[in-house]
């Protein structure tokens, strides 16, 4: 039985976030019940991204609704906030956030007391001063943006196909992406094949017209999967004429031209940064250790060290990783550790609630897969090698096992069994990311909205 009233928040509604939650409103039924214990969620959007997916629902082999899942049906024991957590005094067990409602009424922040903090804002994306970067390029870390990529993809054929300005065709046609980490490779190939299908549907556009470049800084791509794989990923993009370029830096993108560090140069509208992540700046915004890189420093019972009733797990937190054979390693910031840290995490707040031991995150790193496209892929499973069609569909199987809620599992189930039967969707829904345009033109007010310069350039 719980010694008091406790109140557990848990800060961002991601893979540990939501994970953690569902765990808690299991594992503390009765409490909650009772009340006992009270689970507060702050999340920035009402729902979890499993982000596996977003490659394939850029290429259009899954619906985006599937790619996400509703926090409020999946926690319904919990209390979901939406709006975003600005700071946190631990030593007064205090967080300062803001919601929709305070946004509209003009309120400003609101303070939240807590007496257990669970801190899984995740990370964001880890840009570089590139000149250019902050007004062309497009990222790849949620919903919105992968289908924003895919519209904008499209829209750059629908372009090319009908200028008659060599120059513009040029550009619109040369996709550059930048990162070859799982996000860059994935992003790449799974939109490279969408491409190269679509072709067949213009007249005059041919796959041999458009350009694929991937920059990346290292001299290997995907490491996750090892060297071999990592090698034969590379002869495999660049058997689709893919232009691979490892030891490179992208300088520039300003002007609608990539200038990379090798001297080329390529007029594009087209620059997907997918190079690293870093902690979320909230991280920066709080009274708990940190480490040199930002994250917080955690036990390997999932605690902030140092410092009770804060837990932290995922991409934020250092977790030390106690089966590395080297002292001081962390665990990954991949989302294979962060759904098995959730679950100890949420363990150990029920037993230390209850006054029992608490459990070490232990997992040793299993291997990992990675689509390159329709019945394209490689993984690295427990020392085991694997390329091409036993790949791609080990990737399927493992990530639908690991997708939340057996609807979601029967859903994207359904749309591959779908998908295999009949020919993709090749359409560019760019519009719905400024819906009242048409509108506002007919009412006499603005014209729509010019997206020239919209880092999507959706319509």
């Amino acid at each position: 039985m719980v010694k008091e009233r406790a109140r557990i928040l848990v800060v961002g509604g991601g893979y540990v976030g939501m994970y953690t939650a569902l765990r808690l409103q299991r594992k503390l039924k009765p409490e909650i019940k009772r009340g006992e214990v009270e689970v507060t969620v702050v999340t920035q959007d009402p729902y979890m991204t499993y982000q596996p997916f977003l490659p394939e629902a850029a290429a259009g082999s899954i619906s985006p609704r599937h790619v996400v899942v509703p926090l409020r049906r999946v926690l319904d024991r919990c209390r979901i906030v939406v709006g975003e957590v600005r700071s946190i005094d631990h030593a007064k067990r205090t967080a300062t956030l803001t919601t929709l409602a305070t946004e509209e009424e003009g309120a400003g922040a609101e303070q939240l007391s807590y007496d257990e903090l669970v801190l899984a804002p995740g990370s964001v994306s880890r840009t570089l001063p590139v000149p250019g970067l902050a007004d062309h390029g497009i990222g790849f870390k949620t919903v919105e943006e992968a289908i924003g990529l895919r519209n904008h993809v499209i829209e750059q054929m629908d372009i090319a196909s009908s200028t008659r300005d060599p120059a513009i065709r040029d550009a619109a046609l040369t996709f550059v992406f930048v990162g070859g980490g799982y996000a860059g490779v994935e992003a790449l190939a799974e939109l490279e094949d969408m491409a190269r299908y679509a072709t067949r549907y213009y007249r005059n556009l041919r796959p041999e017209d458009m350009k694929w470049i991937l920059v990346e800084a290292s001299d290997r791509i995907l490491p996750e999967v090892g060297e071999d794989m990592g090698r034969y990923t590379v002869t495999e993009l660049r058997r689709r004429n893919i232009d691979v370029r490892l030891r490179t830096r992208l300088e520039s993108c300003a002007d609608r031209m990539a200038v990379l560090s090798d001297g080329a140069r390529f007029p594009t509208r087209t620059v997907v940064w997918t190079a690293g992540v870093k902690p979320h700046p909230l991280i920066a915004a709080t009274d708990l250790p940190r480490t040199d890189r930002g994250r917080l420093k955690c036990t390997a019972e999932l605690t902030v060290e140092g410092t009770p009733h804060a837990w932290a797990a995922g991409d934020a937190a250092a977790v030390p990783d106690v089966t590395a054979a080297q002292p001081g390693t962390h665990t990954a910031p991949n989302a294979q550790h962060a759904l098995r840290q959730a679950k100890v995490l949420g363990d150990n707040i029920a037993h230390s609630l209850r006054g029992e031991p608490l459990r070490t995150y232990a997992h040793a790193y299993a291997g990992s897969v990675a689509s390159l496209g329709l019945h394209k892929g490689v993984a690295q499973v427990y020392g085991r090698k694997l390329k091409g069609y036993p790949a791609w569909f080990m990737h399927r199987v493992y990530h639908l096992s690991r997708v939340p809620t057996f609807n979601r599992k029967a859903r994207v189930l359904a749309e591959w069994t779908l998908s295999g039967l009949f020919k993709r969707e090749i359409v560019s829904l760019g519009s719905l990311e400024h819906p009242r345009a048409e509108f506002e033109l007919a009412a006499g007010g603005k014209s729509p909205q010019n997206t020239d310069d919209d880092p999507k350039g959706s319509s």
